[in-house]
């Protein structure tokens, strides 16, 4: 069984993940592009915007596990606990919505919703309960092309857009930001809390000791 501290910890990092989407969203700058795809999905299919993102997330399992990578608690924790931290936050209110105001404004919550989801990504990664799975791509091509984690997440994100642009998603200034933007994010939080995804055995139930 995970350690109550790994677990606190996953769940926190999922939090502050699910914020730092909120806080794009709120910002009126357009979606990220994972979002963007969840959007396209769910106008060409009868499901919501929640169970797009379920379903991309089962899919990219799929293919993580395909790839050698061991999903743990925390890959289905991903799946499933953003989702409903995101409906919760929005649902309470507690970010206002940014979409009205000047473009600085804007412009810096949205910039501060990236980088929150950067901090969300290396917190609930550094738990060792196995990564998410859009996150365990990440983790999975970064070691077998052995490039920086920076680089592999710029290019999953710009492939994730371009589908769901040509699906219908929405996107905006915002989701060049993000693009853009996420790579070197998830970088420099890795780096802070000194997360190492370069060994086969980073996540999974057993690498919170390899993590810290």
């Amino acid at each position: 069984m995970p350690r109550p501290a790994s677990l606190g910890l996953l769940v926190f990092g999922l939090f502050v993940f699910a914020l730092g989407i909120v806080l794009t969203l709120r910002s009126g700058m357009g979606l990220g592009p994972w979002d963007v795809l969840h959007d396209g999905l769910s106008l060409r299919l009868p499901i919501t915007f929640g169970q797009a993102g379920i379903f991309v997330g089962a899919a990219l399992l799929v293919l993580n596990v395909g790839l050698g990578e061991r999903p743990g608690i925390g890959t289905v924790a991903n799946a499933v606990m953003i989702g409903l931290f995101i409906d919760a936050l929005l649902f309470l209110g507690i970010v206002p919505n940014f979409a009205d105001q000047r473009l600085p404004a804007r412009l810096a919550m949205d910039v501060a919703g990236v980088g929150t989801i950067g901090v969300g990504s290396a917190l609930y990664i550094k738990a060792g309960l196995g990564a998410g799975p859009r996150d365990g791509l990440m983790l999975v091509l970064s070691r077998r092309s052995r490039q920086r984690v920076g680089l592999v997440r710029t290019g999953i994100e710009l492939t994730a857009l371009l589908a769901g642009w040509l699906l219908g998603g929405t996107a905006g200034v915002g989701t060049a930001i993000f693009a853009l933007g996420i790579g070197p994010a998830v970088e420099a939080a890795f780096r802070v809390f000194r997360v190492t995804p370069h060994t086969p055995s980073d996540v999974g139930p057993n690498s919170a000791h390899r993590l810290s």
